[in-house]
């Protein structure tokens, strides 16, 4: 196993059609706190940062991902990693200090499965909103926790992931086919269940983003918020509660249809002897523990992801 200190996901950057719907969503809507702009760019942080931002909006003419980011130790790992993605033969390039706003040299590569991938390890502080309670607002969002990706060859991206990369394995979903195959992971840096869920699906897309919200009183009452502004249609998938991750959430969409997990409830992972918690896909507790299913649109709709070098969109196709 790789030995990279990889903090955890600390960003994504999204690509959106209009940035003032889009503020007015995540500023007014979600409570999430303007750190910086100008009229092709929004960057977001949450109560507890103690960084310029976890969230960046980029304007854009089609929706999609830009990129995810993960925060690392020192500058050599960039260097080590460097080698690595060399070695591998992956699109690369690196993102001078400045060029993403509050944001020091970065390495952004095209993952194996397409998914546009950023390690960075300075950034601009600001000052933690804790205790700044006048200004806890909308869904009280305290950080990012993770992202959740649509891969086509599930096995190479667990492989290359916890081979190459370090990340370990909280829980995963097998398919009840006649020869058992790995069709979702839950794999972690931090000590909790997730940075990083992958699963099985035509890609490759950007499914969601989760944030991390103190309780499930909060969760409800940030429905309550959307709700009385004119966001109950963005709610899609009603609060309830994962068998995987034992997470209570909601998940909600913003005006381009980009998808926001409010998350909070999961546990603690970091025990050296911790077993990965082994699900089946037909279980009917799976995925809502209460036993209701996601609607068609949480199941079937996702975002394309961009080339790192070109801009463009990838094109998906089926899973392997």
């Amino acid at each position: 196993m790789s030995d990279f200190n990889i903090i955890r996901l600390h960003h994504v950057s999204l690509n959106v059609t209009d940035l003032e719907k889009a503020r007015h969503f995540y500023v007014e809507g979600l409570g999430m706190i303007e750190t910086a702009s100008d009229d092709k760019q929004l960057f977001l942080r949450a109560i507890d940062d103690a960084n310029h931002h976890c969230l960046v909006l980029r304007q854009a003419d089609q929706p999609s991902l830009h990129h995810l980011a993960y925060r690392v130790s020192s500058e050599a790992e960039l260097a080590q990693l460097e080698e690595l993605f060399l070695a591998e033969k992956l699109p690369l390039r690196w993102v001078e200090k400045g060029e993403e706003q509050g944001q020091g040299r970065a390495l952004r590569i095209q993952d194996p499965q397409g998914f546009p991938v950023e390690f960075f390890c300075e950034m601009d502080r600001v000052k933690p909103l804790m205790q700044n309670f006048h200004l806890h607002r909308g869904a009280k969002i305290k950080r990012i926790d993770h992202a959740n990706c649509l891969v086509r060859d599930i096995d190479q991206a667990y492989q290359w992931y916890t081979e190459k990369l370090g990340f370990r394995c909280s829980e995963y979903t097998v398919s009840g086919e006649a020869k058992e195959r790995l069709w979702a992971a839950w794999l972690h840096r931090k000590p909790s269940v997730h940075d990083l869920a992958m699963i099985r699906e035509i890609g490759p897309r950007y499914h969601h983003t989760g944030f991390w919200i103190d309780d499930a009183k909060t969760i409800l009452d940030a429905c309550d918020h959307l709700a009385s502004i004119g966001y109950h249609q963005n709610i899609e998938r009603a609060p309830g509660r994962h068998g995987t991750s034992n997470a209570f959430f909601v998940y909600v969409r913003d005006p381009d249809g980009h998808r926001t997990e409010l998350y909070t409830g999961d546990y603690f992972t970091n025990d050296p002897d911790w077993e990965p918690i082994r699900w089946e896909l037909n279980h009917p507790q799976r995925a809502t523990f209460w036993g209701t299913l996601p609607p068609a649109s949480w199941r079937e709709e996702a975002m394309p992801v961009q080339h790192i070098l070109s801009g463009e969109l990838l094109d998906v196709q089926p899973p392997v």
